[in-house]
């Protein structure tokens, strides 16, 4: 085919263009390797949340657990406060926020839900073992918030 000026366009195929083999995929889709930071850090959400569901099974049937990458940021950051949401916060960042039960717009019932933001909390840990460690601490304020109870009696540490 003769593009205009007299070059000569070629069709660009994903074969195997200097002899070193298909292009795919770096590690099988089976090895932790091939997951993405957010499937690593639902992952991380989902170890963290399960000794809580163990301990308080009944009391947490009503409540939903979501991760978002980055919270949204209001002008007005005291009119959430004000109709009863409880955010962790480091500095002005939140971490996490508890959405409690209510009714949606269209008048459906909603349930509690606590919202963890994956960004601001990973750029707050050091490592993995940190990240783990804050992921835990965060969640178990939230669902203390949630129950009315301490943290340290929803962690079980007293």
């Amino acid at each position: 085919m003769v593009a205009a000026h007299g070059y000569q366009r070629r069709t660009r195929s994903r074969r195997d263009r200097r002899g070193r083999g298909l292009r795919g995929a770096l590690y099988p889709p089976s090895t932790p390797a091939a997951r993405s930071r957010s499937e690593k850090f639902d992952a991380l959400v989902l170890e963290a949340l399960e000794p809580l569901e163990q301990r308080w099974r009944t009391e947490l049937t009503q409540l939903d657990v979501a991760v978002d990458d980055v919270p949204e940021l209001n002008a007005e950051p005291h009119a959430e406060a004000e109709q009863g949401v409880d955010v962790v916060e480091d500095g002005r960042v939140p971490l996490a926020r508890l959405i409690p039960a209510g009714v949606d717009r269209r008048g459906v019932p909603t349930r509690a839900r606590i919202v963890l933001y994956r960004r601001p909390l990973e750029a707050r840990a050091q490592d993995g073992i940190d990240l783990s460690d804050l992921v835990h601490d965060v969640l178990v304020e939230q669902v203390a918030s949630y129950l009315g109870l301490d943290p340290d009696v929803v962690d079980g540490d007293s």
